[in-house]
């Protein structure tokens, strides 16, 4: 009955979130082109500045066109929905390399063709938008979207870790991650009303909020993956094959687990939320499709959670045990390219491109150095981690056998 009572409080979270973020607010501009032509302003302010050697504020006007403009009117949102999320990845890079090169010290007619580079982009993407005709499908369509691709890393998450808890006979303990789910919920729906209300002079504290939230979240993620490797090797196979000894989680492990529920939801909530308002704002004659796709995409969600959950039953206890904590890995390792992103964004931290790679956003893989670094760094961790605690798990088998 508690999860069920969890999942209620999910929706009306979400859904209040949605209302008291601005779900009444009417759309400022007739047209995508509309928008870009505030952008394009805000670009020309830019180069202006720039050229009389205020480098400073070249970027504050770039920053006004991104922050005040492309995420703030949707049309990020947007062209995720229609367009690709490779090709959002490749705006929002192209104007960090705006102001890298400001940032450098570039040569005036460089930054001024980086510059043009982005309004091009910015257009060229108006135009589709404007080309493509509101319609009850495309709405459904853009709203099944957005609670897919927010909630799918978060519900992995969850139903991951619950089974996790219920294979190694610690039931009890999956109300604390249902429970920290419910409570992340809440946190992103009232951190959605923050970032309107408070946080609306500066767009580069939603970025930083999400991005400190998703590193924070690498951090448990792998203390949680590290800790299911050692049970599979060690503990979970004395546990199952020996007496099939069960033991409560301890303490510290159950606080990781609801840490890493919370921070999985938290750090999609807030943006969900945002997505869904702007989604509202821009509709007029289709509204009731937004809410059928958002519909619908939750029972997606919850077959993706039952699949995980309950499918994973059938699967023998130690390849389920590693198959999870690998899970968790790639998990944590995306989140930490994610988490990166955010902050480049925010100008928090630099942008180094990297040519020859192609962003692949669902595994949070990026073309910058300060985002692939750390990638590679955890999953030679991950994979040593693994290498360890299966050396272990043969040292404990072999010694067991001696003694029989």
């Amino acid at each position: 009955m508690k999860k069920y009572v969890s999942g209620i409080i999910f929706l009306s979270a979400i859904i209040a979130g949605i209302f008291f973020s601005g779900y009444g607010e009417a759309a400022k501009y007739e047209s995508w082109n509309a928008i870009v032509d505030g952008m394009h302003a805000a670009l020309d302010d830019a180069a202006d500045a720039y050229t009389k050697g205020d480098a400073e504020g070249g970027k504050k006007f770039v920053n006004d066109a991104y922050f005040g403009f492309y995420e703030k009117e949707g049309v990020e949102r947007a062209v995720l929905s229609y367009v690709s999320g490779k090709r959002a990845s490749v705006v929002e890079y192209q104007f960090s390399a705006v102001k890298r090169l400001m940032t450098d010290g570039a040569p005036v007619a460089e930054v001024g063709e980086s510059l043009d580079a982005l309004k091009k982009m910015l257009r060229e993407d108006a135009n589709k938008l404007d080309g493509k005709e509101e319609s009850s499908a495309g709405v459904f369509v853009a709203s099944l979207l957005i609670i897919l691709r927010e909630g799918f890393e978060a519900i992995l998450v969850i139903a991951a870790i619950a089974a996790y808890l219920i294979r190694s006979g610690n039931q009890r303990s999956v109300r604390v991650v249902y429970g920290s789910g419910a409570a992340a919920l809440g946190a992103s729906a009232l951190a959605a009303v923050a970032i309107q209300l408070v946080f609306e002079v500066s767009g580069a504290n939603q970025e930083i909020l999400e991005g400190a939230a998703m590193l924070l979240a690498v951090v448990v993620l792998f203390f949680v993956s590290n800790w299911m490797v050692s049970k599979a090797e060690a503990e979970a196979w004395k546990q199952y094959i020996e007496n099939k000894v069960q033991t409560a989680v301890e303490t510290g492990s159950q606080f990781a687990l609801g840490a890493a529920a919370f921070l999985a939801v938290f750090r999609e909530g807030a943006e969900t939320i945002l997505f869904y308002q702007a989604l509202l704002a821009e509709t007029e004659a289709f509204k009731h499709m937004v809410w059928a796709g958002f519909g619908v995409g939750c029972v997606a969600l919850v077959f993706i959670f039952a699949i995980v959950r309950y499918g994973s039953l059938a699967i023998p206890i130690k390849p389920f045990f590693m198959g999870t904590s690998v899970l968790m890995y790639i998990m944590s390792i995306a989140f930490a390219g994610g988490g990166v992103k955010e902050l480049q964004e925010a100008d928090v931290i630099s942008v180094t491109p990297v040519g020859f790679v192609q962003s692949v956003d669902i595994l949070g893989i990026y073309p910058t150095l300060e985002t692939l670094l750390p990638q590679a760094v955890m999953i030679f961790l991950a994979v040593a981690s693994i290498l360890h605690y299966r050396a272990k798990g043969r040292k404990a088998r072999m010694t067991t056998a001696r003694q029989a």
